[in-house]
C-alpha cells in the first residue's frame, strides 16, 4: 500500500468517526465538547496539510507522509477518548 493510499484510508475513516461522533456529541458531556472541538480543527489543518502534497507526494516524501500520517493517529486516540467519555 502506498503512503498516498495509507492517508487516503486513514482521513476518509477520520473522516467517517468523525461524523458517527457529531450525533453522540450533540447530547454529549461539555468536556467531549470541548475535546471534540479541539480534535475537528486538528482534523481540518490535517485535510488542509495533506491537499497541497497529495499529488506532489513521490517516494522520497515519506518523511511528510510520516508526520501527517502521526497527526491522523493523534486524532483517531482523541476520537476514542471521546467515544469513551460519552
Amino acid at each position: 500500500m502506498t503512503d498516498r493510499n495509507r492517508l487516503d484510508e486513514l482521513i476518509g475513516a477520520l473522516e467517517q468517526q468523525r461524523d458517527e461522533l457529531a450525533l453522540k456529541i450533540h447530547l454529549g458531556k461539555q468536556e467531549a465538547k470541548d475535546e471534540w472541538e479541539k480534535v475537528t480543527d486538528k482534523l481540518n489543518q490535517l485535510q488542509d496539510d495533506y491537499k497541497p502534497v497529495k499529488d506532489a507526494m513521490k517516494e522520497s516524501a515519506g518523511s511528510v507522509v510520516d508526520s501527517l500520517f502521526n497527526v491522523g493517529k493523534e486524532i483517531q486516540e482523541s476520537f476514542q477518548r471521546i467515544r469513551k467519555s460519552l
